[in-house]
């Protein structure tokens, strides 16, 4: 049996504000439909993805900007990391692990989501090595993004 993850639900606090920004990033509008004054959902999809996410009013209740760790799997950390930039999204600066990549051992969340910026060295990984070089973003509430570069994927994949 498949079970098949496709849709992620985003807290925000302005829908057409959220909307706005995703496609500024290159998400693919799917449905944007005001169902009652209540219920109103926009879906979006990231370029070559099959897992899409959704957000609007009536979702969900969850704070607006309280979903982090989304990963954006990416061949070249540097070219997605530029075509964003180039549609006027704020990206940080590419960076890699202090403690070696988080699938040896190392916590992933130490590294990707802390706020302070500690254990991120400057740069893609020295060997450019598959999960080892990342950038981060956040849309208009806060919900954090992660680029990450995977050249070759573990076995299995």
């Amino acid at each position: 049996m498949n079970l098949k993850l496709e849709l992620l639900v985003l807290p925000v606090s302005d829908v057409d504000r959220s909307r706005a920004f995703y496609e500024k990033a290159g998400f693919r509008l799917d449905l944007a439909a005001d169902i009652t004054e209540d219920y109103r959902v926009v879906h979006l999809t990231p370029p070559g993805s099959e897992a899409s996410i959704i957000f609007g009013h009536g979702l969900t209740t969850a704070a607006p900007g309280s979903t982090q760790g989304l990963y954006l799997v990416v061949e070249d950390i540097q070219e997605a990391r530029a075509d964003l930039v180039g549609r006027g999204i704020e990206v940080s600066e590419v960076f890699h692990d202090d403690k070696g990549l988080f699938f040896h051992g190392h916590d992933a969340g130490d590294v990707v989501h802390d706020g302070e910026g500690q254990g991120r060295i400057g740069g893609a990984h020295p060997e450019r090595a598959s999960y080892g070089s990342y950038a981060t973003f956040s849309d208009p509430d806060g919900n954090g993004w992660v680029l990450q570069e995977v050249k070759q994927r573990f076995p299995g994949r």
